[in-house]
Order: C-alpha cells, then structure tokens, then sequence
C-alpha cells in the first residue's frame, strides 16, 4: 500500500531589500518573537537570497516566497507572488 505524505512547503512574506543581482532578490523576512527571559516582545528580521527568474519584483515590494530546492549555493528559496507594488 502506498502512503502519501504531504509536505508542506515553508512561505514567507517579506520585503525585498535588494535587487542589484540578475534573477536574485533579497527579501527580508520580520517576525514578532517575546524574550524568554525578559518577556518583551521584539522583531527579529532575516535575509533570504530569493530566485526571482522573471525580475517582476523591485525594491519595496510585499512578496510571499516559498522553499525550493536549492538553486544555487545560498538560494533555496523561489518568489511565488508579489502582493503589494512599492509607490515607486
């Protein structure tokens, strides 16, 4: 009997900081964690290397991005939609 197992692909959403790369963004990613010892809520933020092959994102936009097996060395992730477009 076969099982099948689902696997859920991890989805960001961020703001892409950087587009200086050909097909490549960096995306920044925020999340609102409490302190374990002081019990203060703060944002920690995170940089991903994103596969962007149709250069559709630019500096300020809201895009979801989701894991991918590695492109590169230090892309594992691939842009799936772009939210919001920047006022620029």
């Amino acid at each position: 009997m076969k099982t099948t197992s689902i696997t859920h692909k991890q989805t960001f959403t961020g703001v892409v900081v950087k587009t200086a790369m050909k097909d490549t963004i960096t995306v920044r990613v925020d999340r609102f964690v409490k302190h374990p010892k002081y019990k203060k809520y703060q944002t920690l933020s995170k940089n991903h290397l994103v596969h962007n092959p149709d250069n559709t994102a630019v500096v300020g936009d809201t895009v979801t991005i989701v894991s991918v097996k590695p492109v590169s060395k230090l892309k594992c992730f691939a842009v799936q939609s772009v939210s919001s477009k920047s006022k620029k």
